[in-house]
């Protein structure tokens, strides 16, 4: 469990695939409940990674903005955007753009210059984190015994991170970078 709290702390601030191939790794091979416990792994982890990189915006946006440019799949004008949906929407922002494939730590490097206070961002990213990684286990836990009926959780295993390839390859090739 303790690899899920890690991904979670690291897709939060500099990583780019998010922990949600585990998460739904382990729904497939070992189940729900397991999948469960993964899940308030890497809310912990994504919360700490949150909190770390709301607090580098902070203290030193201009080169939290500089590295968040090095990521995978963000650009600039993807930093403008989530920096005029947070002055716009406020806190709901932090909620509703990763669902849209908007990387959360951008939300958090911008949170604290967009007037979202600490204890909001990090109250409105519980939801926003964990309704997404319980979601998915679900899905891919329901859809592969669904789909694959009786095989073994290797077979299961490996379709899923075909999925997984395929999803990043399309969206790495539509995003900015």
């Amino acid at each position: 469990m303790l690899i899920a709290g890690i991904w979670g702390f690291a897709e939060a601030t500099l990583f780019f695939i998010v922990p949600d191939v585990w998460l739904t790794l382990i729904a497939v091979r070992r189940g729900l409940m397991p999948a469960f416990v993964a899940c308030g792994w890497a809310l912990a982890g994504a919360l700490a990674g949150g909190l770390a990189m709301y607090s580098w915006g902070a203290f030193d946006p201009a080169t939290a903005r500089d590295v968040l440019e090095t990521i995978p799949a963000i650009d600039r004008d993807m930093i403008d955007g989530v920096r005029s949906a947070l002055r716009d929407d406020g806190v709901a922002a932090v909620f509703f753009g990763p669902l849209q494939g908007v990387p959360y730590k951008i939300y958090a490097v911008e949170g604290s210059a967009a007037g979202v206070g600490l204890a909001a961002f990090l109250a409105v990213s519980v939801p926003a984190r964990l309704l997404r990684f319980v979601l998915l286990a679900v899905v891919a836990n329901v859809v592969s015994r669904w789909v694959l009926g009786r095989t073994g959780p290797r077979l299961r295993a490996g379709v899923l991170l075909a999925a997984w390839a395929v999803f990043y390859a399309i969206y790495f090739s539509v995003m900015p970078g």
